[in-house]
């Protein structure tokens, strides 16, 4: 599917339009989890999160006929803005396709980049049906969140550099919703380390992934309500799965109790804002949902939430 030179391809296109993200340490952290904890920041990429990596890495290899015509997407937000903005930065345009509910946020930053945005319910609609009509109607090209050998390596990225900047790791932990992140990661960790832990890490009401390796095969859940609506998805990507099953580990489960904790404690202890889906790495670790020592990498996924509903979340 994808390779260690297919990421590291998307590095050098990468380099000078993505953000090469920080690396953030807590003494605290590692005392209250019993390692060495290595936090790669995608909350400080461009868009706010690690989607920018592979939106543009794909968008950037369309020919100049398609750039053209435009491109299509489908997003819980993240990925909207993402291919909204590396639309607007290959003088293409972009519609994206936004679940109703998603933050208000979300949705006019997607549009502040210039994309036309198209709403639906999540909860009753088929968002991929839903976007590859809309690409047919418009006939542009889809990109989809995760479904797209550019994009799970553009998104691998972020492991590459994090283990190129600290070295060799026990294990990473990494959010899990449609598997792109995680695929690129573990293609990219695994090529270079064999020996490294990968774990994914999913909401309990929304533990598609984790069923889906106890079963051998993908297994679909109800839409969950979740305050990580970027991991919000009901089954993994045909893709992203094919590589996940032979290369990840386990499969960390948190509640959103746990999401709120891990996001007072990231504000609070290491002066960072983190979204709720990039919070559960670190909620992972504090609430012992996984037991790992040694060296850990944990990629924060992102820190796309306004000021009311992070005050929102963290008064529950």
């Amino acid at each position: 599917m994808i390779t260690l030179s297919d990421v590291r391809d998307a590095a050098e296109r990468l380099r000078g339009v993505a953000h090469r993200t920080p690396v953030l340490r807590s003494r605290t952290l590692d005392a209250l989890v019993g390692a060495e904890v290595f936090i790669k920041c995608e909350n400080f990429q461009r868009v706010g999160a690690f989607k920018f990596r592979g939106a543009y890495n794909a968008c950037s290899r369309l020919s100049r006929e398609q750039l053209d015509r435009g491109i299509a997407a489908y997003s819980s937000g993240n990925h909207a803005q993402a291919v909204a903005l590396a639309a607007r930065e290959l003088g293409s345009s972009a519609v994206i396709l936004m679940p109703e509910d998603t933050p208000a946020s979300k949705v006019a930053a997607a549009e502040g980049y210039g994309a036309e945005v198209r709403t639906y319910d999540r909860y009753t609609g088929d968002r991929v049906a839903l976007g590859a009509a809309l690409a047919a109607e418009r006939g542009v090209t889809l990109i989809p969140p995760y479904e797209h050998p550019h994009v799970m390596a553009g998104q691998g990225t972020a492991a590459l550099e994090l283990i190129e900047e600290v070295g060799e790791l026990d294990a990473l932990v990494v959010p899990v919703g449609g598997g792109g992140l995680m695929a690129g990661s573990a293609t990219a960790a695994k090529a270079l380390q064999p020996t490294i832990r990968m774990v994914g890490v999913e909401p309990e009401d929304g533990d598609d992934t984790r069923r889906s390796l106890a079963a051998g095969e993908r297994v679909s859940v109800p839409v969950p309500r979740t305050i990580a609506d970027g991991q919000a998805a009901a089954i993994p990507g045909e893709l992203t799965f094919a590589v996940n099953r032979r290369l990840v580990d386990e499969i960390a489960l948190v509640n959103d109790h746990h999401i709120r904790d891990a996001m007072g404690f990231a504000f609070e202890r290491m002066r960072i804002v983190v979204e709720p889906s990039g919070a559960t790495g670190i909620a992972a670790l504090l609430a012992g949902r996984t037991r790992i020592t040694g060296r850990v990498g944990v990629i924060v996924s992102g820190g796309n939430i306004d000021t009311a509903r992070f005050n929102e979340v963290l008064s529950r």
